[in-house]
């Protein structure tokens, strides 16, 4: 059976969980005391597509890891070289370890290798990062789960990456606007990604709810640490204007 997996903020839960009054009422009470004593973001899962009244569950609390002995500005530093760090929790007080991500090597505007590990430092999966223009037209992730050969996926579809290019002069005025006005956010880029293995889509991810893109594990033997923190990875690369979840304050 696929399962579902996105990335949300305390506040946009309470935003849906008021829309739909759909979510179960300890779960609401776990998630309204993140902001106060523990983490504001979730990522959270579902065993079916978005859907008014879609019943899901948290997985995981993603929060970044600072460099020993630095904070935000360090981080935000190394975050440029293309280095990233997270613990996801498995609760929002962080009480017990979900799994870890680490850099196992990154250059600054080229590619990157992260590896996720289990709660114990164990080896779950390496993830590959090359960037666009870098030896392809399309930033492309590998995703190696340990025990598996490596799928490869593609961000976005050429279709639509030659409509955005039309667009790009109107979107630099957008950001211009932004900038001078300090608020707002410009349109993405292409964002979708599906990862194939003998041809086969095995990963998938895409418009999901709200403004948030989910993925979608079509293949039942991914390990859920894996595709959670899958997603906090593609999270921390999607913005402009350093909008992405790792780089807020808290």
């Amino acid at each position: 059976m696929a399962r579902f997996l996105w990335l949300t903020s305390h506040d946009a839960q309470d935003a849906q969980e008021d829309r739909e009054d759909q979510e179960d009422q300890e779960d609401q009470e776990d998630q309204a005391r993140a902001p106060e004593d523990g983490l504001p973001w979730t990522i959270r899962i579902a065993d079916g597509p978005a859907r008014r009244g879609r019943t899901s569950r948290p997985l995981a609390f993603p929060e970044r890891r600072n460099p020993p002995g630095g904070g935000l500005p360090e981080y935000r530093a190394a975050r440029k070289e293309g280095t990233r760090a997270f613990t996801l929790w498995a609760d929002p007080h962080r009480e017990q370890v979900f799994a870890q991500v680490v850099t196992k090597s990154a250059t600054k505007g080229g590619p990157a290798a992260y590896e996720v590990l289990g709660a114990a430092g164990e080896p779950l999966a390496l993830v590959t990062r090359r960037p666009a223009m870098k030896g392809g037209l399309r930033t492309r992730w590998t995703v190696q789960q340990t025990g598996s050969r490596p799928a490869v996926g593609f961000k976005g579809r050429p279709f639509w990456w030659g409509v955005w290019w039309l667009f790009l002069p109107l979107q630099l005025l957008v950001v211009i606007g932004i900038i001078l006005n300090g608020g707002g956010d410009p349109g993405r880029t292409p964002r979708r990604t599906r990862w194939r293995l003998d041809r086969r889509i095995v990963l998938d991810f895409h418009s999901g709810p709200g403004t948030a893109f989910e993925l979608k594990a079509v293949a039942d033997w991914w390990d859920d640490r894996v595709t959670a923190s899958l997603v906090a990875l593609l999270d921390s690369h999607g913005g402009w204007l350093g909008s992405e979840w790792d780089t807020a304050d808290r």
